[in-house]
């Protein structure tokens, strides 16, 4: 009997035993599948781990890496508002973001992001199909225009005409662009968004002046006429301008041109009472913020963008504030002349304008053969 009762006993342990260790098992497992997971999701972060007086995990992130793509003439703007957000963020979260940045003409840009080579957890582009691109390529879900305010335009500005010093050519107006004798600088609409606003501007002021689309057809083709090279992006074209010293006039942005008054140079310029409004988007790349762990800085960053601090910066290197209270300071109100301004939604959005003006033998690639023609004859 003794030992049947200690074989009992024996029994009777092993098996409390196996009860309490199945358990504790499940959570080890359950643990390291959290611990793994997170560390895969969390590539652009530095954290440590530790143990809080509760005995529960902690993770604490330490440094953030968020990777911003953007058009070119926006860096100097990006320049001064990143370390206030940067002190921003620091001082309310104790994380320190750094920030990988990326400027080149927008279309391009917006081909790196889809093609993996531009890994961007923000976007800033010049023009909503930028961004459209990379939604249907999987990156960005849709419905990203109306995740933030304003449908997520977060700068914008109009078009301006520079002019060499005394304007030997007398140009003052979208009319005088199409002169004999005159030499005018644009970038290409294939691959700038900047060229894709000047000609949108260009088209608008013949339509505005009272001509039907045959002439608005006619004076952008005499513009064109007078362009003796298509630069890659703004910045190339301004490069080209100012730089390469080709041209009598440059069709840019007028952020462009106030850009260059704030750091001490003062090129003559006009900006036409008929203009067209430059409205610049911005979206967070869902897949490489979720990729990253990185979408709430994102989010964050953004939101940012649109606050009076950053809205002031906008509008103190050259763009037009969105912020109503940054637009009606006196310093911005004499900065920024008014003009009668289209929209692309004067035009039937980007879908349309794309279709109508952009895409493969659209009006366009129609106006250029016009033109290599009418060079080679």
């Amino acid at each position: 009997m003794g030992q049947w009762y200690q074989q009992l006993s024996k029994g009777r342990f092993k098996l409390r035993f196996f009860k309490s260790f199945i358990p504790l098992f499940f959570v080890g497992v359950s643990l390291s599948v959290v611990l793994a997971a997170n560390a895969a999701s969390s590539s652009n972060v530095s954290s440590t781990t530790y143990f809080g007086k509760s005995g529960n995990l902690i993770a604490q992130q330490n440094n953030i890496e968020l990777n911003l793509v953007s058009f070119s003439v926006t860096k100097a703007a990006h320049d001064k508002i990143i370390p206030k957000f940067v002190e921003k963020w620091k001082k309310e979260r104790n994380q320190n973001v750094t920030f990988k940045q990326s400027y080149g003409a927008s279309s391009a840009q917006a081909l790196g992001v889809v093609e993996g080579g531009l890994e961007a957890d923000v976007v800033h582009l010049s023009l909503a199909p930028d961004i459209q691109k990379i939604e249907r390529a999987g990156l960005i879900q849709p419905g990203w225009e109306k995740e933030f305010s304003n449908n997520s335009i977060v700068s914008k500005s109009v078009a301006a005409i520079v002019t060499r010093q005394g304007n030997p050519k007398g140009i003052k107006t979208w009319t005088d662009l199409t002169k004999n004798g005159v030499s005018v600088i644009t970038p290409n609409p294939i691959t700038s968004g900047s060229a894709r606003w000047n000609f949108l501007a260009l088209w608008n002021a013949a339509i505005k002046a009272g001509g039907d689309e045959s002439k608005a057809l006619e004076f952008v083709t005499n513009v064109f006429k007078n362009v003796p090279i298509l630069p890659e992006s703004a910045r190339e074209a301004t490069d080209t301008f100012f730089k390469g010293g080709k041209g009598d006039a440059l069709i840019t942005y007028e952020n462009e041109v106030l850009l260059k008054a704030v750091s001490g140079e003062k090129p003559p310029y006009v900006v036409p009472d008929v203009n067209f409004s430059i409205d610049n988007p911005v979206a967070i790349v869902d897949k490489n913020v979720d990729k990253h762990g990185t979408r709430e800085v994102a989010q964050a960053f953004i939101q940012y963008l649109y606050t009076p601090e950053a809205q002031q910066i906008f509008a103190q290197t050259g763009y037009r504030p969105i912020d109503s209270s940054v637009a009606q300071a006196k310093e911005f109100v004499d900065k920024y002349p008014q003009v009668k301004i289209a929209t692309a939604n004067d035009y039937g959005g980007w879908a349309t304008i794309g279709q109508k003006f952009f895409s493969d033998n659209a009006i366009f690639a129609k106006i250029l053969r016009s033109v290599n023609t009418a060079k080679k004859g």
